[in-house]
């Protein structure tokens, strides 16, 4: 990995010398060519400027805010946009067994705009104050009965400073003849409980209904199980989120955020502890028997110990092998009092008792293998066994694990309905932050899914598409995006960079055409001069080119000509030499005859 790191680096390395040699040769042979005049530059500039001002991107669309307004029947709707708390009530209450300091709902609430908005005219309700008890409510414009109808709660929170610890969850109250919001505290009783929750590292999104238990009329709280969804980041991009819940009369149930959904399930399967109660409960009355035997395995009671175990061996044995190592200091101490140390002055040899100096290492073992009394090394015993245990085997009377017998739950009871609560006729906000500046807009309680759809479309859709048009592109947002991990720089460089970078180095490292504009006004030949000269020395060149040809020509011919002539002559030297080695073997023929003893004549005697 290391090794595609450095030819990486070096390859960008010697990219950029190579281009900045191409663009040194450039600006000197750009030295000897001379510019036109001093007007055309001036058109040019002309002509940039006018292509950087069509360049520049369009401003952004402008998204004019309207205050939203529900198109179907509602039991609550607020949106801030009169710039006062009309209708909500702040909380005189004290919180129980809490110091008196911090005991108050003194945390301040006011209307205000949204930090860096980008919608003039939205406002919103803002928790002001930090590490204070915060509680706001307001009754809704009828109670809520659950019946045949869902139940739709909707808002929007934006943590514009970001969230350390506190909450942003809003809390139905139940309808009671002891409800007063001006003493709405945490032990207030609530219906449901939904919206985000963060401290330290743990970002949840709550879903809490309180259940009554038809038996003993005692109320318990029901938690929806976690969303599977990464919430941490509704909690830190510090823009605004959309929270929806929706109850249905089946007793399923659906969390929205930014109207896609992070958690569903139903009310009789998914809550903890579960709404209905098992039906069988363990005995508490009963008690496992003495001889009940829970053992799988039991030692082998017919097992007996070899009579070689010795289980008195020691483990460590000194090694009868090691010697002691030359220069060994045997009458040296390993420490010695330091000389150097003197006895404070304070010190009372009465309180103290006798000063000693502090030990340090002694020197005079630090160039030695070692001082003081040598002693064996320790090494392992092959004859240690240990003491001795009979194996273990399967227990014959093994009975299991002992468990108290089922009996029938006598708190047993069993709502099919959890989804009919208790009604509840306020909504409130009760929370502890470390946060300030939280920001509240756009409650809505319906019944119905369209007109809470259309209630975010012209509030939080506007905010969406307000901040989606000053967004900055793909780029602008990969700039951002290596600022909080700089690590991306590598894979931007890696995967976009480095691959334009070489296209251009070995495609476009040529000669650069000189640019009329950019000669200096002097007596040299103008560039259509130095065209015409082009022209005619490339002319002259395609003449020399032609002449070349014709006599390369006519030498190919000659060289043709002469390799004919010297064929011919060949050929009549090889008929010569055939005819004369003809005569030969005739003469040789005709020698061989006279020599035959028929033509011989007869020796007379």
């Amino acid at each position: 990995m290391e090794l595609k790191w450095l030819l990486c680096v070096t390859l960008l390395a010697l990219g950029m010398l190579v281009v900045q040699a191409h663009d040194m040769e450039d600006d000197n042979d750009i030295d000897d060519v001379v510019d036109i005049e001093d007007d055309l530059d001036d058109a040019i500039e002309e002509i940039e400027e006018s292509k950087s001002e069509s360049s520049a991107p369009p401003p952004p669309p402008k998204v004019t805010y309207r205050v939203p307004v529900p198109t179907g029947e509602v039991y609550f709707a607020e949106t801030f946009d009169k710039g006062t708390l009309d209708g909500w009530i702040l909380s005189k209450a004290k919180k129980d067994d809490t110091d008196d300091e911090i005991a108050k709902y003194d945390g301040k609430w006011e209307v205000q705009d949204m930090k860096d908005t980008r919608l003039p005219g939205d406002k919103g309700l803002v928790l002001v104050t930090r590490a204070k008890h915060h509680a706001i409510s307001s009754k809704l414009s009828k109670p809520f009965v659950f019946d045949t109808k869902p139940l739709i709660i909707q808002y929007e929170v934006n943590f514009q400073n970001g969230i350390e610890c506190g909450g942003a969850y809003v809390k139905l109250l139940s309808k009671t003849p002891e409800l007063n919001l001006d003493q709405f505290h945490d032990k207030t009783p609530y219906t449901i409980m939904f919206g985000p929750d963060k401290c330290g590292e743990d970002y949840k999104l709550h879903f809490i209904f309180r259940h009554k238990n038809p038996k003993t009329g005692k109320y318990e709280e029901k938690h929806a199980k976690r969303p599977d969804a990464d919430l941490k980041n509704y909690f830190t991009d510090k823009k605004t989120h959309l929270y929806t819940l929706v109850l249905n009369p089946d007793n399923s149930f659906e969390i929205l955020v930014d109207q896609a959904v992070v958690n569903s399930g139903n009310l009789l399967n998914d809550m903890t502890p579960p709404v209905n109660p098992p039906r069988e409960i363990e005995d508490p009355n009963d008690q496992k028997p003495e001889d009940w035997d829970e053992r799988p395995k039991i030692p082998d009671p017919d097992a007996v110990k070899p009579d070689d175990w010795d289980e008195d061996a020691p483990a460590k044995i000194p090694d009868e092998n090691a010697v002691k190592p030359e220069g060994w200091l045997d009458d040296e101490p390993e420490y010695v009092a330091d000389p150097d140390a003197e006895k404070p002055e304070d010190w009372d040899e009465d309180m103290d008792g006798e000063w000693e100096a502090p030990q340090i290492a002694n020197p005079k073992c630090e160039s030695a293998p070692g001082c003081g009394t040598w002693q064996r090394p320790m090494i392992d015993n092959p004859n240690y066994k240990g003491k001795w245990k009979p194996p273990m085997i399967d227990n014959v009377n093994y009975q299991g694990i002992w468990k108290p017998r089922k009996i029938p739950n006598p708190d047993f009871f069993e709502d099919l309905e959890p989804f009919k609560m208790t009604p509840f006729s306020a909504v409130g906000l009760e929370l502890w932050s470390m946060t300030s500046d939280i920001f509240f807009d756009n409650f809505i309680i319906c019944t119905e899914r369209t007109v809470a759809d259309e209630w975010a479309n012209d509030g939080w859709g506007l905010k969406k598409a307000a901040d989606g048009a000053a967004e900055p592109g793909v780029v602008g947002q990969m700039m951002a995006a290596a600022e909080e991990r700089p690590w991306l720089w590598v894979v931007y460089i890696l995967t976009v960079a480095l691959p334009v970078f070489l296209v251009v180095l070995f495609c476009c490292s040529g000669k650069k055409q000189t640019n009329a504009a950019e000669y200096k006004k002097t007596d040299a030949p103008q560039p259509d001069v130095m065209n015409e000269e082009k022209e005619e020395e490339k002319d002259k060149g395609d003449k020399e080119e032609e002449e070349e040809e014709e006599t390369n020509d006519e030498k190919l011919e000659k060289q043709k000509s002469d390799a004919d002539i010297g064929s011919a002559s060949q050929e009549e030297e090889e008929e010569e030499e055939e005819e004369e080695e003809d005569r030969k073997h005739a003469s040789e023929e005709e020698e061989t005859v006279n020599r035959s003893p028929r033509n011989r004549k007869p020796r007379r005697d």
